[in-house]
């Protein structure tokens, strides 16, 4: 019995130390491609298209952090005009969403949604990170200071309309997108003086 307890302390002791040395040996690679993850996240949303990471940081010199009332938020120029960016977290279905919403310079339009992190089901909510859910807020115009979502995966491109598509089948992520994204937008509209 002693044997068995000594063995098997000394088998998880020796897997538990190599654990703790590969995490630390990788920490610092870890945090870089979290900031890189997060740069390009902030550059999606402002509207700066990218390729490559080289490209990623190169462009991420030219957003300034500025502070707007009580909110930090990230700004460039794109398209020739002035864009504002702010990194948000809200409560989805299973756990956190966090992502990063752009702006035009009063809070009318919306230039660009992207998804840093979220844990809602794979194949449903979790489709909030797929490139089809995330365009619908390339110039999305904000009406009456909101974004409406609709069910029914209708296809709406129309970006004038305040409206985009829900997820089917995900209607709790759905509504906490909806929630998340309008308080982002009320919150950007105060801070940069938008009334639409």
């Amino acid at each position: 019995m002693l044997y068995t307890v000594v063995f098997t302390f000394i088998v998880c002791f020796a897997f538990v130390f190599l654990l703790s040395l590969t995490n630390e040996a990788t920490r610092p690679k870890v945090e870089f491609n979290q900031e890189v993850a997060r740069q390009q996240a902030i550059l999606s949303a402002l509207g700066v298209s990218f390729s490559t990471p080289q490209e990623v940081e190169q462009k991420y010199k030219n957003v300034e952090t500025v502070k707007k009332g009580n909110m930090t938020l990230y700004t460039t120029t794109a398209n020739g005009e002035r864009v504002y960016a702010h990194q948000f977290s809200g409560q989805g279905l299973w756990g956190t969403i966090t992502g990063v919403l752009g702006v035009n310079s009063d809070a009318t339009k919306t230039v660009g949604l992207e998804i840093i992190s979220h844990s809602e089901t794979p194949g449903l909510g979790g489709r909030i990170d797929e490139a089809w859910f995330k365009k619908q807020f390339d110039g999305e115009t904000i009406k009456n200071g909101t974004i409406q979502f609709t069910s029914g995966g209708s296809g709406d491109t129309n970006y004038q309309d305040g409206q985009v598509d829900g997820i089917t089948g995900a209607s709790r992520t759905t509504d906490s997108m909806r929630t998340i994204i309008n308080r982002e937008i009320s919150n950007l509209q105060a801070a940069l003086g938008g009334n639409a």
